[in-house]
């Protein structure tokens, strides 16, 4: 049995091939380990696989190889892929953690953070110090949820220097779009190839990579918004006109709550941080919601903002306007323009299929 602290499994589920019979996988031999990160380090590595052969040939190595380094090893990964490798891991899977709140499977970008540097520092007090995570990526069926998913992967690369992590994503051809495999290796710098770690050719810096993938347009912006504000003339007016707006398009009272809460602390950040005019725009349609706030400050150019909070783990400081949004919404654009910036939200809305 495996530690499963994390949220129940989301994704899409399928058997696994029967002809994987685990319980007749022998332990890996010893030899190198290539995914293992420096004290102070950070490694990063995408894996291509194309069945569940592939997975467990792919996944065991690293994992194992971090059992017998004294690694702290967690798999984040939907419920059949866990099952699958921890039935190939046999009795070794009694010292892996499974968690899938290490990931966007279940959690949000900055939760996602949080919980590996938790893991992290937990690990650093036993063992070889370290933490390595196998992560199986499945970043769903929404254009916007493909983008969130590469986007973090993006965002780990400064989130997490100098943690001492190693981290190997697998990509199963199977499941994941053609632009999602292709993005794996500009997130990633290093690309798992025949049991070698080698640097990425096509991997970009992350400032550069979030920064186009923001400005993908959302043609649900399209349609003539549900609500149109220009130049608000207070932030408490504006907050109550968005708050109007969710409770005409959105039914589940949980969630209406939790976006009103998000957008107001990005007009917050607007009235507080930007300069006026500060508007903004909601669109509501198939199941999603996009929300736009616009001011006409130019000074912005973080696009890594909000992933962690401002001022760190100082709550008390403030700072934390865009690290909700990024709780709340599935997903923050942050948009930056001569003419000032837009921060866009969007979520699927729950109750309405």
């Amino acid at each position: 049995m495996v530690d499963r602290p994390g949220p129940p499994a989301v994704g899409r589920t399928r058997p696994v091939d029967q002809a994987v019979d685990a319980h007749t996988t022998p332990p890996a031999r010893p030899g190198p380990d290539p995914g293992a990160a420096a004290p102070g380090g950070f490694r990063h590595a995408v894996g291509f696989v194309g069945s569940d052969r592939e997975i467990v040939a792919t996944a065991l190595p690293y994992v194992e190889a971090g059992l017998r380094a004294g690694d702290r090893v967690a798999l984040t990964s939907p419920a059949e892929v866990t099952h699958l490798l921890c039935t190939a891991l046999g009795d070794r899977a009694a010292s892996v953690v499974a968690d899938e709140a290490l990931s966007l499977l279940g959690a949000r970008a900055p939760d996602a953070v949080g919980r590996a540097r938790e893991l992290a520092a937990a690990a650093a007090g036993r063992g070889s110090g370290r933490l390595r995570i196998l992560s199986f990526v499945d970043v769903g069926d929404r254009p916007a949820g493909r983008r969130e998913g590469l986007r973090f992967e993006a965002a780990c690369n400064r989130l997490m220097a100098g943690s001492g992590l190693s981290v190997l994503c697998l990509y199963d051809r199977r499941r994941l779009p053609a632009d999602v495999l292709a993005g794996a290796a500009v997130t990633h710098p290093e690309v798992l190839r025949a049991g070698a770690w080698t640097a990425s050719a096509d991997y970009q810096e992350p400032e550069r990579f979030i920064a186009a993938l923001s400005a993908a347009h959302d043609p649900l912006q399209d349609r003539p918004p549900v609500l149109a504000v220009d130049d608000a003339a207070t932030l408490p007016d504006l907050r109550h006109r968005l708050g109007a707006a969710l409770d005409r398009h959105v039914p589940d009272a949980d969630q209406r709550e939790d976006l009103h809460l998000g957008v107001s602390e990005v007009a917050a950040n607007a009235f507080r941080h930007g300069r006026r005019p500060v508007s903004a725009r909601l669109w509501v349609g198939d199941g999603e919601l996009v929300c736009t706030v616009t001011d006409a400050g130019t000074s912005f150019g973080d696009p890594l903002a909000g992933f962690r909070p401002a001022h760190g783990d100082d709550l008390a400081r403030g700072g934390m306007g865009l690290w909700l949004a990024r709780k709340l919404f599935d997903t923050v654009d942050l948009l930056p323009s001569p003419a000032g910036l837009t921060v866009r939200l969007a979520a699927a809305v729950r109750g309405t299929t």
